[in-house]
């Protein structure tokens, strides 16, 4: 399971009903959500979801317990009724969980599919894919490499019921504040190393994937929407993709995070890699894409640190990535670096 890696997955859902024009990102929610239309959030667009400046971040006051994150009409229901935190698109602060049912509710309004359904549908299918979903099909289970403690390198542990979860404890301030609770709701380790997980959708969050399904479909985006010949968006719908909204400190992470429609600046070793763009999870997970040079990179893995944006070990790879391709013609396929 890779964890916030889920989010470039589920953005990129979203993308192919925008490029067939059936979701306009300027449009308010509500167009394509009425429920959402209340307590401020009237005027709240797609545009704002996806570069998390909707204000919707805390989970401390949507639910009662993270039990809540399995049961999908009971968050849908309470993100309709919340108020944000600030005035929509004057902040940009990580959704760090909310963001999959903001977006996967998008999905199944427009598409009348469940977020599951639609990445099998229209991403998995059409690109070969046999390691990309969202909850884990049955039928699939034995493939999983089970969650191994994380172990951590950046800090005192923030203990939750099972210690599974090492972050950086952050002293007592407005900050750490934030990241509790958009990111730790009570009970969450529970949630998340239950055998439940695999039932249920949390598209921010439980994306089961092989690394080789993953990096495909960044690869897509690096081609400008098409890989080995199955088009799925347009170059123009991938230019739109790849702006930069925010600069400066995130709201949530402190962190500047560079957000374009559902993904955040990659970065290597050796710092941002400008021009691409991805997304990575707790735990050590990512994958990018860097348009410029026709290059994806993606890792998953089952032990990791706590960090909430992956490790130091996708940024190594990165750097050894880029390196290679760097000294190497144009590549022709995604095939190319993999083999």
């Amino acid at each position: 399971m890779c964890f916030s890696t889920t989010k470039g997955v589920t953005s990129t859902a979203l993308h192919v009903l925008a490029d067939r024009g059936q979701i306009d990102y300027d449009a308010p929610v509500a167009t394509y959500w009425p429920e959402f239309a209340q307590a401020g959030k009237e005027r709240i667009t797609v545009r704002h979801v996806l570069t998390h400046s909707a204000g919707l971040h805390r989970m401390s006051t949507l639910v009662d317990g993270a039990h809540r994150m399995l049961d999908w009409d009971y968050m849908v229901d309470a993100l309709a009724r919340a108020r944000p935190a600030y005035e929509p698109g004057t902040r940009h602060g990580y959704h760090g969980l909310t963001y999959g049912w903001l977006v996967g509710e998008l999905i199944r309004r427009v598409s009348g599919r469940p977020i599951a359904q639609f990445v099998a549908d229209e991403l998995a299918r059409p690109l070969g894919l046999d390691g990309l979903y969202i909850g884990c099909p049955p039928e699939q289970r034995g493939r999983i490499s089970p969650l191994a403690p994380m172990a951590s390198s950046i800090g005192r542990r923030l203990e939750g019921p099972a210690g599974r979860i090492p972050m950086l404890k952050f002293p007592v301030s407005p900050q750490g504040r934030r990241l509790v609770s958009t990111l730790l709701p009570r009970g969450i380790e529970d949630v998340l190393w239950g055998a439940d997980v695999m039932d249920a959708a949390i598209p921010a969050a439980n994306g089961f994937f092989t690394a080789r399904s993953l990096a495909k479909l960044y690869a897509m985006l690096a081609g400008g929407g098409e890989v080995d010949g199955i088009r799925l968006l347009s170059r123009s719908t991938v230019g739109q993709i790849n702006v930069v909204h925010s600069r400066g400190p995130d709201y949530v992470l402190v962190l500047p995070m560079g957000w374009r429609l559902g993904y955040h600046q990659a970065f290597t070793s050796r710092g941002m890699l400008r021009g691409a763009f991805g997304h990575f999870g707790l735990g050590g997970s990512g994958g990018w894409a860097d348009p410029q040079r026709g290059l994806a990179l993606a890792m998953v893995c089952n032990r990791g640190t706590g960090t909430p944006i992956g490790d130091r070990r996708i940024g190594q790879l990165g750097t050894a990535v880029v390196r290679a391709a760097d000294r190497r013609p144009v590549l022709r396929s995604w095939e190319t670096v993999a083999g």
